[in-house]
């Protein structure tokens, strides 16, 4: 009879105990959320990758230095510097151009906006929603946290390939390959999801503080959705909400907004 080979239970246990070890040892808490998640990296080594990154893809691109587009953004990240809840961060805002409908915010609070996504914005309120959500993801340590959950899932990977050494080839395929695609669909991408609505949310709330109408977050994404030509793919494959499921989360966070602005603006 053909001998599949046997599965060792001592690899996956002593990941199980170092994973839970591993996620209470680096617990931290997210700014206004107060969710809880594991970042292993210190913030000034993240700050100093977030630097390095950031000087590498301003070389390589073309960056607008003067005009009335650059004025705008660096008056609303400004505003929205001053409300965040950065850790120290030496903020830094620029232009780029670009037809990308794109935006991000480095650790340290490195933002970049490409031109393309101007359009899409529309106005200043939709510029801030944008840059809010990016610095939202920043402040989050989204980054961070990612790569504390790609680390883990590469342990995990070795601890199963030790666990399935016994066994012949096909077999030990089949089983990394189901490991493979459960760490994606059961962890990497609900995660990513997951940080994509938190830096709504937080973002939302930034647009708030910094007296911005925050009414302007489903409008926005209803027209990213016209800029993006319709459906994207299904959402439990994708490392972002949907387009709809954004604007119904927005809808029920906006009363939540429209007192903090009316508390802190008085509008």
């Amino acid at each position: 009879m053909f001998n599949r080979g046997r599965f060792s239970l001592l690899p996956i246990a002593l990941f199980g105990l170092y994973a839970v070890y591993y996620y209470f040892s680096n617990r931290q808490t997210v700014p206004i959320t107060g969710r809880k998640h594991m970042v292993d990296m210190n913030p000034r080594q993240e700050m100093a990758l977030g630097m390095q990154s950031y000087r590498q893809i301003l070389s390589s691109a073309r960056v607008v230095s003067s005009g009335q587009s650059v004025d705008l953004i660096r008056d609303i990240g400004r505003k929205l510097a001053r409300i965040s809840e950065d850790p120290g961060f030496q903020w830094e805002f620029n232009l780029i151009q670009s037809q990308q409908v794109n935006a991000f915010c480095l650790p340290g609070g490195k933002v970049a906006v490409y031109s393309g996504i101007l359009p899409v914005a529309r106005n200043a309120n939709g510029l801030a929603v944008v840059m809010g959500h990016e610095i939202a993801h920043a402040i989050a340590r989204h980054g961070a946290e990612r790569m504390a959950q790609e680390k883990l899932v590469r342990i995990g990977q070795i601890a199963t390939g030790v666990a399935t050494n016994d066994m012949d080839p096909e077999t030990r395929r089949m089983v990394m390959g189901a490991f493979g695609l459960g760490a994606q669909y059961g962890m990497l991408l609900p995660f990513s999801r997951e940080h994509e609505s938190e830096a709504d949310y937080m973002g939302l709330v930034f647009v708030a503080r910094a007296c911005f109408d925050p009414t302007e977050a489903p409008k926005l994404w209803e027209r990213m959705g016209e800029a993006g030509g319709g459906r994207g793919p299904a959402e439990f494959t994708s490392t972002h909400p949907s387009h709809t499921t954004r604007i119904r989360q927005f809808e029920k966070w906006m009363p939540e907004a429209l007192k903090i602005r009316r508390d802190k603006c008085g509008q």
